[in-house]
């Protein structure tokens, strides 16, 4: 139960954060109890924590502002260990360096700010760059399936665009009808073969025919072949005194070349 004086203090710093959050955080109290108070600090840019969601919460005693809160993270994020009290200058594990003068928005600075830094703690972990950038990637997926994070940000939820769920595109009706239509299909090609005059003759001539009967190999047509080779004689005379002709031209060009070299 908070006292009148610690109620009255976190009443005004929620209107002060409402009205001048810091950057990169957000933070609220529970409407069932003002001393537990809920946050996010999102991962500033050129960090491992870049695009980072980080959730955790912050319990004030009921002597608040004269002493110092309990904070806890509640995201992994390969800087803090999860729902573990942390050991920072302005946390319940330091009431001598507690500053009465000091608000929420201060405290949630120096969380981040000490976050951002590699200074050991009790509750702090060890891990590499790559590893806090991929928590940072899957920290947003892993709040919205927190049971805790969607109950204390439901209006941050409600806010949030719903993906769309995955369709599952149903066959049309001329997909459908396709596997009928390839049933048919030899029907209609034979349909169409046999449209063609040359081909038709040869389905007739292998319908005719017995399955074991030997294939039969057409005889050249000879008339035709002599036909075409008389005329290629023909035309090759008719332009035999073009090419003699030529032939003269061009010794004479020769030789008055080679009179001038000597």
């Amino acid at each position: 139960m908070a006292s009148k004086q610690a109620s009255k203090r976190l009443q005004k710093e929620y209107q002060m954060m409402m009205a001048n959050p810091p950057e990169f955080i957000k933070a609220k109290p529970l409407e069932s109890n003002i001393l537990v108070w809920h946050y996010i600090v999102t991962g500033p840019p050129d960090s491992p924590y870049t695009g980072g969601e980080y959730h955790g919460k912050v319990i004030f005693p009921e002597e608040y502002p004269y002493k110092p809160p309990a904070i806890k993270m509640l995201t992994p994020n390969g800087r803090f260990q999860t729902d573990t009290r942390l050991c920072l200058s302005m946390s319940d594990y330091h009431p001598g360096t507690w500053n009465p003068a000091w608000s929420v928005a201060t405290i949630l600075t120096g969380l981040l700010s000490f976050m951002l830094e590699e200074t050991p703690t009790t509750g702090s972990v060890k891990t590499s760059v790559p590893e806090r950038r991929a928590l940072a990637q899957r920290s947003k997926a892993w709040n919205r399936k927190d049971p805790r994070f969607r109950e204390v940000w439901d209006d941050l939820l409600a806010d949030e665009p719903e993906e769309p769920p995955v369709s599952v595109e149903q066959p049309s009706s001329q997909q459908q009808q396709q596997p009928d239509l390839r049933k048919r299909l030899p029907t209609s090609t034979s349909t169409n073969i046999a449209s063609h005059p040359t081909t038709a003759v040869k389905n007739a001539a292998n319908s005719q025919q017995p399955a074991n009967a030997p294939v039969v190999v057409p005889a050249p047509n000879v008339a035709f072949v002599q036909k075409a080779m008389e005329g290629l004689w023909g035309r090759i005379r008719s332009n035999l005194w073009i090419l003699v002709l030529g032939g003269v031209m061009m010794y004479v060009v020769v030789l008055k070349v080679i009179s001038r070299l000597g």
